[in-house]
């Protein structure tokens, strides 16, 4: 049943610019994580496996005893606001609201949504249309795009689309992994960092994991992930033997990219290495898989194995860089239709019109 959209003659309308995050539970605590873990990990674009198959092993092994196991990690990690994504992605959020209404003359309404959680993606999508959204820009905050984090957050928006009466525009982002303000955005937070805190012996350039069957099937996630890594690489003028690009977050038994992160970081303990700092492109927000996955497991993993000194270097969060790359971005993407938009008295002035042309008021 398509939801209820009231039309009335002569409405302002409006673009609107949604970005949307994967999401985050409500609270650190094993009866948040237990419907949030249900949520993400039933999509069939984050596990491919069969239902028959994939469904016992989820409600008989899974959501009775990982809640618990992550909500110790969450407690790790959370912030006196929230969840570090939430809050992150709120903050770019108003950044870049603020960010386009400096350069345009008719600046969009900016939202945030969680592909899973709070805010939903369609509650939001409802709220902007209710704004008077006729055109909106989605834009996924995954750089590399990935079936199971960018594909999946599409299709909940053509999901929500499939239940509305009145149809917005839509124009949507696949990805931005190559875009030179992200990758010039990501150069100067590493160079920052160093200034600050000095150099290592070796970058890891860490990204999320995927199993490997999704490469075989044809996602680009792991080209684009090579790609960003190499950019950022010459970017900081750095050689091949100084910074390794390795995958992250492997989950079950199942062979996924490589090479993997923490055997990588096990190695390079065993050599004894003086100092490696690690960087997680993938995400533009810190959140679980960076500050206590990486920050915290593999920092562990690192220095039992015999390393000497692990740095982790924050994601762009609200970096002023990224949030003007994000602003241009969103600005090459809104071309033509922000010319589009009606003011309210010209909306006035046309709902006169249909009301004297016999328009219902």
């Amino acid at each position: 049943m398509p939801s209820k959209s009231i039309y009335q003659h002569g409405s302002p309308n409006r673009t609107g610019v949604l970005l949307i995050n994967l999401g985050t539970p409500e609270a650190p605590t094993a009866q948040a994580l237990r419907p949030y873990l249900q949520e993400f990990l039933s999509n069939p674009r984050v596990i491919e496996i069969p239902r028959l198959i994939w469904w016992p092993i989820l409600h008989g092994f899974i959501l009775p005893f990982r809640p618990k196991a992550s909500a110790e990690k969450y407690a790790k990690i959370w912030m006196p606001e929230g969840s570090p994504l939430k809050v992150h992605t709120e903050r770019q959020t108003k950044l870049l609201r603020e960010a386009l209404q400096a350069r345009l003359q008719n600046p969009p309404i900016v939202e945030y949504a969680m592909n899973i959680g709070k805010p939903s993606v369609a509650t939001v999508m409802a709220k902007m249309q209710e704004q008077g959204c006729e055109r909106i820009l989605i834009i996924p905050l995954f750089p590399q795009y990935a079936a199971s984090s960018t594909a999946a957050a599409m299709d909940n928006v053509f999901s929500v689309l499939s239940r509305m009466r009145n149809l917005p525009s839509i124009r949507t982002v696949k990805q931005y992994h190559d875009h030179p303000g992200y990758i010039a955005a990501l150069a100067q937070n590493v160079k920052d960092y160093w200034d600050a805190n000095g150099h290592p012996d070796k970058l890891i350039i860490s990204f999320h994991g995927t199993p490997r069957a999704s490469l075989d099937k044809g996602d680009p996630y792991h080209c684009t992930c090579q790609k960003t890594g190499r950019l950022l690489a010459e970017a900081l003028a750095l050689t091949s033997s100084q910074y390794s690009v390795c995958f992250q977050s492997r989950f079950g038994k199942a062979k996924w990219l490589t090479p993997y992160t923490a055997v990588t970081l096990e190695q390079l303990g065993k050599e004894q290495a003086r100092r490696v700092d690690v960087i997680c492109p993938g995400f533009v927000s810190d959140c679980l898989e960076t500050l206590e996955e990486i920050a915290i497991e593999a920092k562990n993993t690192f220095v039992q194995a015999g390393g000497k000194e692990f740095h982790y270097i924050p994601c762009l969060n609200e970096r002023s860089a990224w949030i003007q790359a994000l602003a241009d971005i969103t600005c090459t993407h809104l071309q033509g239709w922000l010319d589009m938009a009606v003011t309210e008295e010209a909306a006035q002035l046309s709902r006169k019109l249909a009301l004297e042309m016999g328009a219902k008021d």
